[in-house]
């Protein structure tokens, strides 16, 4: 592992969570039943099967709203707790390094900036210049199905595919899981245009919801429904746990529920102070929209998600007046930190961000005028802490591994597996939380 990697910060508790996540002793672990996946096979607790549940805004304190049943009974027998991302904190580039084990810097998928190619700014894309966790199991001679885990579309997987295969079936989580539930029974689903029918149960079963995150967004991390909807989410998880059972694979199955980044609430704007200061400091400074270029008098451009990613143009690309830029964001009251270049690749940063990234203030966004109610984001250091369950078939019982980051779970996944890691992994296996034999045998 590269020294310079990005660690996490410090570890929200999970309060009443926490005694799943590491407070198990060993009296309470010794009346447990006989795990399910306990090995009597003679080969090993090697996973056959692999079922990922990414969970986009699953942040770790939605924990204590509500009873999940289905994620404490997994968590009883493997660990739940936290896993910490890249920076900038957004969906897309959080999912590419959780399906690479790469650090932005070199799968490449960046959120938020100008492009140098096209001189526009750009909001989200899948790009991905690593190998994915999908194409590793393929390349291996496994097979794959993601139902809208869109990060390995065209990366591992395809439309209508039945070995590789990619569906994209909209709506609710529980229409998604209905049609990972089909996948896994051997029943047809749409992908595409066309009707696929996968044989056997994959490999690797990745489902993918954003239920947490578009709530987030639309009413803020404190939105009254957020216990509703995880424990929607959690009976979803029940549903899909049960399907492993019906077609006998539950045994052989290793289970991983993971978010990508938190959420944090927001009520002001602040962009117009911003703008004024770096006007005062002797720039001509615009906030970019994605899909739009900068005005020709502009010398310094922000495209803001969460964060704004700060791009000094032309002839203003100076050491000089970056120095000059950061100065002026830092004298904004509501403005946290600025980042230059330096900072942004101990993080492993995407090298495409700007010369500086600004993070502002917990509840303030760099948007000019107030939203008319509490809404959500994330992009910030702050939101890159997420939940992380691990449990199943070569996952050892109330073992907590330690500092989990997002670049850890695709080579864990692969470790399961006992397959190679994807071809650019930066993380490390968890091995203190999988079977010793799993660990030594690679």
């Amino acid at each position: 592992m590269n020294e310079s990697s990005p660690r996490p910060t410090s570890v929200r508790p999970l309060s009443r969570r926490a005694l799943l996540a590491a407070g198990i002793g060993s009296a309470a672990l010794a009346m447990l039943p006989r795990d399910a996946w306990a090995d009597s096979s003679g080969t090993g607790p090697r996973a056959k099967h692999v079922v990922l549940l990414a969970w986009d805004g699953f942040d770790p304190a939605y924990l204590d709203l509500v009873e999940t049943p289905h994620l404490d009974e997994l968590a009883r027998q493997g660990s739940l707790g936290t896993t910490s991302g890249c920076f900038p904190s957004i969906s897309n580039t959080s999912w590419a390094t959780i399906a690479t084990g790469a650090w932005p810097h070199t799968h490449l998928n960046t959120p938020y900036f100008i492009d140098p190619s096209s001189g526009r700014a750009v909001s989200q894309t899948r790009t991905l210049e690593a190998q994915s966790i999908a194409e590793a199991v393929t390349a291996a001679g496994g097979t794959v199905a993601s139902v809208q885990f869109f990060i390995v579309q065209n990366h591992g997987t395809v439309y209508g595919d039945p070995r590789a295969l990619y569906v994209q079936p909209g709506g609710p989580s529980s229409v998604r899981v209905d049609v990972a539930v089909d996948i896994l029974h051997g029943r047809p689903v749409r992908s595409g245009s066309t009707m696929v029918t996968v044989e056997e149960p994959p490999m690797l079963l990745a489902v993918y919801c954003d239920a947490l995150d578009g709530l987030g967004h639309q009413q803020g991390a404190e939105a009254p429904d957020m216990g509703a909807t995880l424990a929607a989410l959690d009976a979803d998880l029940g549903r899909l746990v049960q399907a492993t059972k019906d077609v006998g694979i539950y045994g052989e199955t290793a289970f991983l529920v993971v978010g990508d980044h938190g959420m944090t609430t927001f009520t002001r704007g602040f962009g117009g102070l911003a703008l004024a200061a770096l006007s005062d400091a002797g720039f001509t400074p615009e906030f970019v929209s994605p899909g739009s270029a900068p005005s020709p008098q502009t010398d310094l451009a922000m495209v803001v998600g969460g964060v704004a990613s700060v791009h000094l143009l032309g002839t203003a690309r100076t050491d000089e007046n970056i120095a000059r830029a950061r100065a002026a964001l830092e004298s904004v009251e509501q403005v946290q930190r600025v980042y230059d270049r330096a900072d942004l690749d101990a993080f492993g940063a995407s090298p495409l961000l700007g010369e500086l990234v600004a993070e502002p203030v917990a509840g303030w966004s760099f948007a000019v005028t107030d939203p008319d109610g509490p809404r959500g984001y994330h992009g910030r250091t702050e939101e890159r802490e997420s939940a992380l369950l691990l449990a199943g078939r070569g996952v050892r019982n109330g073992v907590q591994p330690q500092q989990v980051r997002h670049v850890d779970i695709a080579p864990t996944i692969a470790a399961l597996l006992g397959i190679p890691a994807p071809a650019h992994t930066e993380g490390r296996v968890l091995t203190e939380a999988l079977h010793h034999r799993i660990t030594h045998e690679r």
